[in-house]
């Protein structure tokens, strides 16, 4: 970067980043690489080596300056301890290749860009979570003219190394912070991104992926395009026996000489509020999956704040209803050919496994009978949903329902 100040007292870099900290300074670009700085009657011009060192340069201003305004759309809908917590995560090495190693993940994203490269040829193209990059890649083996990868975790240094490495620093350009926080020099012609969690809505990053659209040119298109998340009843005894069991713990009466049965209650109730993250055997399905789906090209952030999910399942076989099953599917819908990624239970199994969310109480029904309710997610500031489920057998008028916590899961599978 080299600076050309009017006031030679100023022109240092020390100074001029000091300046720019105060909130009264005026900055602007002048031409593709230079900003023009103003405080008072002192004034700085930046001229930077490549248009990557100006948006990371602009990038970090912004961040810095947000520290003095007011909190940015991701903070003031998360906790802080849940962002700190979450970006330590996926900032970790070992993450990033849990999440490669997932072959249907990683070989069905390579797929839907590739096959539909004619989407890529030359474009602008926006990885919104980038982690390793790895998608940037792919925009960039499919033909991309330029890629903006945006991370917040610390990983973003390592996804550098790589984009340097790989002798692609003058196509792909790594962008450090939010995509809430960042400015982009340009309008993007294509989003991809990975945002999906556990029950498709956990951790909340599909409100950052809808976000990232407000640099979206108006034709543009977007990686994945929708999901459809899947439910159904199911009867499973072992497990619903297996979550009471946990508790049993807390029924001692002399645990070193302790009496613990009273929080034997509290044990269940906590139990019971924890969706159970593994994969099962479809045949303990009781019912047709009701399917509701998000259009990413058409949904605002305020959409998944709350998301109501009706049901009305006619029973396919009689017995104990435990809970409900949850999975989903994203469509990458191209110009070429619609990809899908499932993460049913009936396809090849991914990280994401299934979800299942137990009844406080099994209701019994009889084939042909009618199972009617809803489920409600209820975002919350720790980057999750509260969920909330009511069943009802329409015949019987025998009713279960169940409050549960999606950010604290039991992995079953492990």
């Amino acid at each position: 970067m080299k600076i050309e100040g009017s006031d030679p007292d100023r022109a240092d870099g020390v100074c001029v980043f000091k300046c720019l900290l105060n909130r009264d300074t005026e900055c602007c670009r002048v031409g593709k690489e230079s900003v023009l700085i103003t405080l008072g009657y002192s004034s700085a011009l930046l001229k930077f080596e490549s248009h990557a060192d100006l948006s990371a340069f602009s990038n970090t201003l912004k961040s810095c300056r947000n520290e003095k305004k007011e909190s940015s759309v991701f903070s003031q809908r998360t906790e802080e301890a849940s962002a700190v917590q979450y970006f330590q995560f996926y900032g970790c090495i070992s993450q990033q290749q849990n999440m490669m190693q997932d072959f249907v993940r990683t070989a069905t994203y390579h797929r839907a860009i590739l096959q539909n490269h004619i989407d890529f040829r030359d474009k602008i193209v926006l990885d919104v979570g980038c982690g390793s990059g790895i998608l940037s890649f792919f925009a960039v083996q499919a033909g991309a003219r330029r890629v903006y990868a945006v991370e917040a975790s610390s990983v973003a240094q390592y996804a550098e190394m790589l984009v340097k490495n790989n002798h692609l620093s003058d196509k792909i350009i790594v962008l450090p912070g939010k995509i809430e926080d960042i400015s982009l020099p340009e309008a993007i012609d294509v989003i991809v991104s990975e945002p999906m969690g556990y029950m498709l809505f956990n951790e909340r990053m599909l409100e950052s992926y809808l976000h990232s659209k407000k640099w979206l040119k108006a034709n543009g298109m977007m990686f994945p395009t929708f999901s459809d998340i899947h439910l159904a009843p199911f009867s499973d005894e072992q497990l619903y026996m297996e979550h009471y069991s946990r508790a049993n713990f807390w029924h001692q009466q002399c645990f070193y000489g302790v009496n613990l049965s009273s929080l034997r209650g509290a044990a269940v109730d906590e139990y019971f509020r924890q969706p159970i993250v593994d994969t099962f055997d479809v045949r303990i399905l009781m019912a047709r999956t009701v399917k509701y789906t998000v259009n990413f090209m058409d949904a605002e952030e305020a959409d998944l704040h709350r998301v109501e999910i009706p049901f009305v399942f006619q029973m396919t076989q009689s017995g104990l209803i435990h809970g409900l099953a949850f999975w989903f599917d994203v469509a990458f819908v191209g110009s070429v050919v619609t990809v899908w990624l499932s993460t049913a239970p009936t396809e090849p199994l991914t990280h994401w496994y299934q979800v299942r969310c137990l009844l406080h109480t099994p209701l019994f029904a009889k084939e042909g009978e009618t199972l009617s309710g809803k489920v409600l997610f209820i975002a919350n500031r720790r980057q999750s949903y509260d969920i909330h489920i009511v069943a009802l057998v329409n015949q019987t008028g025998f009713r279960s329902g169940n409050i549960l916590d999606l950010k604290n899961p039991f992995f079953r599978f492990a």
